[in-house]
């Protein structure tokens, strides 16, 4: 299917690496306007030189847990009107014991991976409404499963599900919202080059997935656009989940 966002407006947060950076490319590519809200200067700026002769993209360093920094973006967005879609991608995740995860590590992600999407969707809701535009949250098959020691991004990111159905009820009919929640995602091709190096996927890795592979960032890109096209404007308050089949898969431990 192809999409054409020609004179469409985004927003995407954490956008200079890995899932954020492959939704930025594919809205370029599709003819949208981007406008990057991204914590990390050097990510951010890598990734708007590397894509800006994809169409236009604009660095907005920002700490989306801030409401003055949210505000500020706001502002340099709403100069060139209105907006058609929000991404709300940006997360962080510290994993650790939870006899040793301080509070204000709890906190620190709470406060950008759910504040920070309820602050950015309050922010963004006037300039939404003007388009009747849609918003897409970024969340996790970490709301519906764990791994040990990931209290604070699990509980995040059930959040973040459960404000997605709630935004959606209150912003419809004029903007829809909807959520999506990646499995494994193989993010490291697409890390700043300072950070680009890492151990590669094993045949294991892949084949335990029941599609046979392990995610990629594009994978989820292109959820995202479906999400924010007209062909999917009866999908509204909805957790697709992207993750090769991995939480429909039983697993018992195997006899000795």
């Amino acid at each position: 299917m192809i999409f054409n966002f020609t004179d469409n407006t985004a927003v995407v947060t954490g956008g200079g690496q890995g899932i954020g950076r492959a939704i930025a490319e594919a809205l370029l590519k599709a003819g949208a306007r981007v406008w990057l809200a991204e914590s990390d200067a050097e990510a951010g700026s890598e990734t708007c030189a590397e894509l800006a002769p994809l169409g236009p993209i604009e660095l907005v360093v920002t700490d989306i847990s801030n409401p003055d920094a949210v505000n500020s973006l706001r502002q340099r967005v709403a100069v060139g009107g209105g907006l058609d879609l929000l991404v709300n991608n940006a997360a962080i995740m510290v994993r650790k014991p939870i006899e040793e995860l301080t509070p204000k590590e709890w906190h620190q992600v709470l406060d950008v991976n759910l504040t920070g999407p309820f602050l950015c969707s309050r922010a963004f809701v006037p300039l939404l409404r003007t388009r009747r535009g849609c918003i897409v949250n970024i969340a996790s098959t970490r709301a519906l499963m764990s791994e040990p020691h990931t209290e604070s991004y699990s509980a995040s990111k059930g959040g973040l599900v459960a404000l997605t159905h709630s935004l959606a009820l209150s912003l419809g009919p004029e903007i829809r919202v909807n959520c999506i929640s990646p499995g494994w995602i193989d993010a490291t091709p697409l890390a700043k080059r300072s950070h680009s190096h890492s151990a590669p996927l094993s045949v294991r890795d892949h084949t335990q997935h029941p599609a046979g592979r392990v995610g990629r960032p594009d994978d989820i890109a292109a959820m995202v656009l479906y999400l924010a096209s007209d062909e999917a404007s009866f999908i509204t308050g909805e957790n697709i989940v992207i993750d090769g089949g991995m939480t429909r898969k039983m697993i018992y431990a195997e006899e000795g």
